[in-house]
């Protein structure tokens, strides 16, 4: 039976509006450290996941649950980055999979506070957390998925739940490049393979005769480039010039 009074006779609000995604809030900070304590797990538990997943080594100092070491495990969660805040509490999750009844305790709560306070994630079995559209959407995909097994697509389910599945995976960022940098790598010569210039002999060669080029010496970036340029060229006054022999 639920501990709270609101979810034991039915009371709540409609879920807020998603407007948390690339973020941890203050209170899921907090709330992470809590739910977890609400579902048994002491502070010692909490901030050797903490630790371990930021690569942090706890304060050697810090001997007393309260109010050192809890104390300690809030500070690891308020200083570091938004999406760890989403590790630790996945770490937390996962260790509690040798108590099926805690794990989903905290699975439960930990929802609940993405709903109500409008966070776009959601925590699921056995994925960890997933991306949360707004109910409309989950309804409507989960349905579509359900039709489309049941009439016997099972591929198309399939390739609908790894669609969703993709979305909860941002993309590694890449670093940013200065701009004197990237005007240079744009415009620095590179080097054409024999491979590459095959390809334009084989394309151009019914148009005019002329030695293998991948048998020409590259002796530079330069030269591969002017040689390439002077194939294309070579091959674009050729073909009409055939065509008006033929």
């Amino acid at each position: 039976m639920s501990r709270h009074f609101s979810q034991r006779h039915g009371y709540g609000t409609a879920d807020a509006e998603i407007t948390v995604r690339e973020d941890a809030p203050d209170d899921l900070r907090y709330g992470v450290a809590e739910m977890a304590r609400t579902a048994g797990m002491g502070p010692k538990s909490i901030r050797s996941i903490a630790c371990r997943v930021l690569l942090t080594a706890p304060d050697r100092n810090n001997w007393s649950d309260y109010p050192n070491v809890w104390e300690e495990a809030l500070g690891l969660l308020e200083s570091c980055e938004w999406y760890k805040v989403y590790d630790i509490a996945e770490a937390i999750w996962r260790a509690l999979e040798h108590d099926p009844d805690r794990q989903q305790e905290f699975e439960h709560e930990l929802n609940r506070f993405f709903r109500e306070k409008g966070i776009g994630w959601e925590l699921k079995n056995p994925d960890g957390i997933v991306f949360r559209g707004s109910e409309a959407f989950g309804a409507a995909t989960s349905e579509a998925a359900q039709v489309l097994k049941e009439t016997g697509r099972e591929t198309a389910a399939a390739e609908i739940h790894e669609a969703l599945r993709d979305i909860s995976r941002r993309p590694t960022p890449i670093a940013p490049v200065q701009s004197s940098t990237l005007s240079q790598r744009l415009n620095a010569p590179r080097a054409m393979s024999q491979a590459t210039l095959k390809r334009l002999w084989v394309r151009w060669s019914p148009s005019w005769t002329c030695p293998n080029p991948w048998m020409w010496p590259l002796r530079s970036c330069g030269d591969s480039r002017r040689t390439a340029r002077g194939i294309c060229a070579k091959a674009r006054m050729s073909a009409p010039m055939k065509r008006s022999l033929s």
